[in-house]
């Protein structure tokens, strides 16, 4: 038994090891993209599980459908940091691979923060100006 569970963490390690690197490295912002994905992940339960105040659904309410879409959501955007990588090492830079992270954690931030007044935590006055002037510079 222990033998069995030896080789599926070595297998497993081996596979995490091989994602991160397609990824380009485990650095600070692969980690703050993957922690940033999942906190809004989980406020977004949060917001439609407890509070029922979802914008991803007709009643507000907790979805499969909708929880399942905002993971292949997550999961495309990973896929474009990954394409975003590969291009960096074409191109033998990692720009292209930052400004995509950043982006990426720029997006979910702004979606956690978003989560987060929709639970009823008081915002600052700055936070809740800044996403209004974002959401109408997406409208135009």
């Amino acid at each position: 038994m222990a033998e069995i569970k030896l080789t599926a963490l070595t297998a497993l390690g081996l596979l995490g090891g091989c994602i991160v690197d397609l990824f380009g490295g485990w650095d600070a912002g692969l980690q703050s993209l993957f922690l940033f994905m999942a906190i809004d992940y989980i406020t977004g339960l949060i917001v439609a599980g407890v509070f029922k105040k979802s914008r991803k659904s007709q009643k507000g309410a907790l979805e499969s459908r909708a929880a399942w879409k905002g993971l292949l959501r997550k999961g495309a955007s990973l896929g474009v940091v990954l394409i975003a990588c590969r291009l960096d090492l074409l191109l033998g830079s990692t720009i292209i691979r930052d400004t995509t992270v950043i982006a990426y954690c720029g997006n979910e931030l702004m979606s956690i923060t978003e989560n987060i007044g929709l639970m009823g935590v008081p915002l600052p006055k700055v936070i809740t100006n800044a996403l209004e002037a974002l959401r109408q510079k997406d409208d135009h």
